[in-house]
């Protein structure tokens, strides 16, 4: 396989996850890929909507590959009476997932309040029997607790906290040997493999054997990242997380190529040309299948009305959406399956 920067994969990751970037919040973690992907060379621009597109060279037979950099996070639905927040989940996260997590407000004048997800009452000993085994539920037992002191809603208000705040998760990101744990593998891992990918581009002046466009997209976790493409677009590959289960063949050591998701199957020429880029390039890799809650932004260029043929590949991730587990065999293996569909 090609060489892979190890160092320079995981500190992009890192970087990545310090910026709090939940649906919707995305100007800070777009400029900062804007100006990294500039630093390594390439033209970009960014959408007016959010997100940034860089170009990679090439021509003809475009191919835009997707990746994405939005988190799934927390937003203010109101105040409590006790000062406590009430709130409801952006993008797929579940409060089983978020108890007891570290969390940061971003409040829409500006002020940053750090706070903690918890049950409700939040002290299991002085909590009744039947409510301490009752299922955490967003509207009625969980809640945020600010790290300020606050008992009424209107000293919560006077902090310049109200509904439609944004909530972010802390990542919490460790190593622990080859094992990369942390909030938002998906999909911060896969963006800084696309960068390391470019950053090979850059080092070894390389050109890849068709027009490629790189797709940061900042609205993938709400369904409509993939919804715009460059208008020379003919294929579409996203780089995402393959969950791996009981059911699954993915494993967080290799890369994984989507054959179905829970949307529609992937197309079976250019699924069967990543197969073959795979066996080509000495890539570990498996086919899998994912369904029943599982898209990409591939899905939805094709639900958008591109005409384009659509494929994805990532690597093997455990927790998803919670705090997941990959390992950095499974970005190696995604990076290297990536060059070598580029055809460099």
């Amino acid at each position: 396989m090609v060489p892979f920067d190890t160092d320079y994969c995981l500190q992009q990751f890192q970087n990545l996850l310090a910026i709090d970037s939940t649906t919707g919040q995305f100007r800070a973690v777009q400029d900062y890929v804007a100006a990294e992907v500039q630093r390594l060379g390439f033209e970009c621009r960014t959408l007016h909507k959010g997100g940034v597109i860089a170009d990679l060279g090439g021509t003809g037979n475009a191919l835009a590959v997707t990746v994405h950099l939005d988190d799934i996070g927390l937003m203010v639905r109101r105040i409590n009476a006790d000062g406590t927040l009430n709130v409801c989940p952006v993008g797929g996260l579940y409060p089983f997932y978020t108890v007891t997590e570290n969390v940061r407000v971003y409040t829409r004048g500006g002020r940053i309040y750090t706070g903690a997800v918890c049950r409700t009452p939040n002290s299991i000993h002085v909590t009744e029997e039947e409510l301490r085994s009752a299922a955490p539920d967003w509207r009625t037992n969980v809640c945020v607790v600010l790290d300020e002191p606050v008992s009424s809603a209107a000293d919560t208000r006077a902090l310049g906290v109200e509904t439609g705040d944004m909530i972010a998760l802390e990542p919490r990101f460790v190593r622990a040997g080859g094992y990369l744990k942390s909030r938002f593998v998906d999909d911060k891992a896969c963006a800084a493999v696309l960068l390391t990918a470019m950053k090979h581009l850059a080092d070894n002046r390389l050109t890849p054997a068709r027009q490629v466009y790189a797709y940061f997209s900042v609205y993938e976790e709400i369904g409509h990242g993939g919804a715009w493409l460059p208008e020379d677009v003919r294929d579409v590959l996203a780089v995402d997380i393959a969950p791996t289960g009981p059911d699954q063949t993915s494993d967080e050591r290799k890369v994984s190529i989507f054959a179905k998701d829970s949307r529609y199957p992937y197309h079976w020429e250019m699924t069967n040309e990543l197969r073959d880029a795979a066996i080509a390039a000495g890539v570990d890799y498996v086919m899998d299948i994912f369904t029943p809650h599982y898209g990409t932004d591939a899905d939805v260029a094709l639900a958008a009305g591109h005409d384009v043929r659509h494929g994805a590949i990532g690597p093997g991730t455990a927790n998803s959406h919670g705090y997941e587990r990959t390992h950095i065999d499974g970005l190696r293996n995604t990076c290297a399956l990536l060059l070598s569909y580029m055809g460099v």
